[in-house]
């Protein structure tokens, strides 16, 4: 009798300490001291107590276990983070393209009587002189088109004055090209006296020196360069 009793008071003793085992490692969970393995079943010793085949027990307790490499034959670490690399801002075209040449328009508007004598087509004094400062404004400019025109007063034959304006012209461009410019870009036509500057009725009369000098702003060559502003 004394032995059965003793049998069973040691087996209700074991269930005891293994149930207050439990009940221990359960609490322990429940109480965040290890934030991996709360859900888990562990031992005295803090380590989760495994089965014979390796699985970890789940207290029955608290949310669904997180996932470990320890308990869950699945696990996937999480990826780490990378760092987004911006690119460089690409530099603009404005930035690397310097800003283009201004164009730029230069008229001069020369009397024929300052370029010639009267009825002549060889340059004066004065005319190279006016022809020189010309030159000179070129300086700044990149000429890319220089255009001479011609034209002559109504004094003599229409034929007569187409040939005396081309005439005049092709010594301007002679004289320029001679001070450096370059012939292919100068181009000179002669309308003789189609395109007065004069108005119908003035300068009535035959000829005669009132009337030649009255007609002096139909006798012109006017010259233009189109090119682009040099940079200094």
């Amino acid at each position: 009798m004394d032995k059965t009793f003793n049998k069973k008071q040691v087996g209700l003793a074991l269930a005891c300490a293994l149930a207050l085992g439990i009940l221990s490692g359960a609490a322990q969970a429940q109480d965040g001291q290890n934030p991996n393995t709360k859900a888990y079943l562990d031992d005295s010793r803090g380590s989760v107590v495994m089965s014979g085949t390796g699985l970890c027990w789940h207290t029955g307790f608290g949310p669904p276990p997180a996932s470990s490499a320890e308990c869950d034959p699945n696990y996937v670490a999480p990826a780490v983070p990378v760092a987004k690399i911006e690119p460089a801002a690409p530099q603009t075209v404005a930035a690397l393209t310097p800003p283009a040449p201004r164009p730029v328009a230069e008229k001069l508007t020369l009397d024929a009587d300052t370029l010639f004598d009267f009825n002549k087509a060889t340059l004066r004094p004065a005319g190279r002189d006016a022809l020189d400062s010309f030159v000179g404004k070129l300086r700044d400019i990149s000429p890319e088109t220089i255009m001479a025109i011609g034209y002559a007063d109504r004094i003599g034959t229409e034929r007569y004055n187409q040939r005396l304006s081309e005439q005049r012209v092709a010594s301007v461009k002679d004289y320029l090209v001679s001070k450096g410019v370059e012939s292919a870009r100068v181009y000179t036509e002669g309308k003789g006296e189609t395109q007065p500057v004069t108005k119908a009725g003035d300068c009535a009369g035959p000829k005669s020196a009132k009337v030649i000098a009255c007609l002096q702003p139909d006798r012109r060559v006017n010259i233009e360069v189109i090119g682009t502003k040099v940079a200094r």
